[in-house]
């Protein structure tokens, strides 16, 4: 958790200190790459696959966040007559895969850190194969790139980190990995601080020069993000409690970084924005929420 902490610090310090974000902003790309690798490099795939102990359940939880959850956004949205690039921004959003580090906020808050680390893993392996097509084919979204070209950046944003980091792990064996671990884990710390820093650039001056449109983007980003948390927890309740908050967690906790880095600079300004905004409620929302697992799951439940 000492990772997210500090990223969130990172956050606030690329927000109110224009040039270190200035600085980061055109190696995002780069930093996500690595950090894919660093992380992939720490999971043992055998051991998620010998986590994978109820199938249908991850299956239908996979099925729900990257397919049912961007079209409800989409439905959502649309009812509501939202349009323009926020609205497209909460869709895209949508398609996205589950966060890296929710595995780390489930264990935090006392849910299921097993299944939030299987779902995780293979929501990102999925996602450059569910995103594109939902996103510029089915709902339309102009992202100013195809759906190819898309799919392509994804895919080797992900898979090349992949087989990069299975290389690695065989390369340097169960024993030289168990003693780099902390160093790696250092790493992994260092370049999400410096992903902090880099995108925050430019959202200081938008947020003084049109406070209205940043801070209602924000508010946006926590509406967007609970609602997809709290209407993936009542479709899995009837797993368990435990089971449905954590599937809600997953839901709620979205990778934005990969499009971040894939997206081109043309993609519509409040788009990008919107994916920027949306790293306040990942990283603030589980430490908000707390109070409410502990009281739903009983305060023993609770890991400190």
């Amino acid at each position: 958790m000492r990772g997210a902490q500090l990223l969130a610090a990172a956050i606030f310090v690329g927000l109110f200190v224009p040039p270190l974000a200035a600085l980061f902003r055109d190696a995002i790309t780069a930093v996500v790459f690595f950090l894919m690798v660093l992380v992939l490099l720490r999971v043992d795939p055998a051991q998620v696959l010998a986590y994978l102990r109820r199938p249908v359940l991850v299956g239908a939880m996979l099925l729900f966040l990257l397919v049912a959850c961007p079209v409800l956004a989409w439905a959502v949205v649309s009812a509501m007559g939202f349009s323009g690039g926020l609205a497209a921004g909460l869709v895209v959003v949508a398609t996205g895969c589950a966060a890296t580090s929710s595995p780390a906020f489930a264990r935090l808050v006392g849910l299921d850190g097993e299944i939030a680390l299987v779902v995780s893993l293979l929501s990102t392996l999925l996602v450059p194969f569910t995103a594109p097509p939902l996103a510029l084919g089915l709902m339309g979204i102009d992202l100013a790139i195809s759906l190819p070209g898309l799919m392509l950046r994804l895919a080797l944003l992900v898979g090349l980190p992949l087989v990069i980091s299975i290389l690695l792990r065989r390369l340097m064996g169960p024993v030289r990995l168990g003693y780099w671990g902390r160093s790696v884990d250092g790493a992994v710390v260092l370049l999400v601080v410096f992903y902090g820093f880099g995108v925050m650039d430019g959202v200081l001056a938008l947020l003084l020069a049109d406070p209205a449109l940043v801070l209602g983007g924000i508010a946006l980003a926590f509406a967007g993000m609970l609602g997809l948390n709290l209407i993936t927890a009542l479709a899995f309740r009837g797993a368990g409690l435990r089971l449905g908050l954590s599937a809600g967690l997953l839901s709620g906790n979205r990778n934005m970084a990969l499009y971040l880095a894939v997206l081109p600079a043309a993609t519509d300004p409040l788009v990008l924005l919107f994916l920027v905004l949306c790293q306040f409620p990942l990283f603030l929302s589980p430490f908000l929420l707390r109070p409410i697992y502990a009281r739903l799951l009983g305060k023993g439940a609770i890991v400190t």
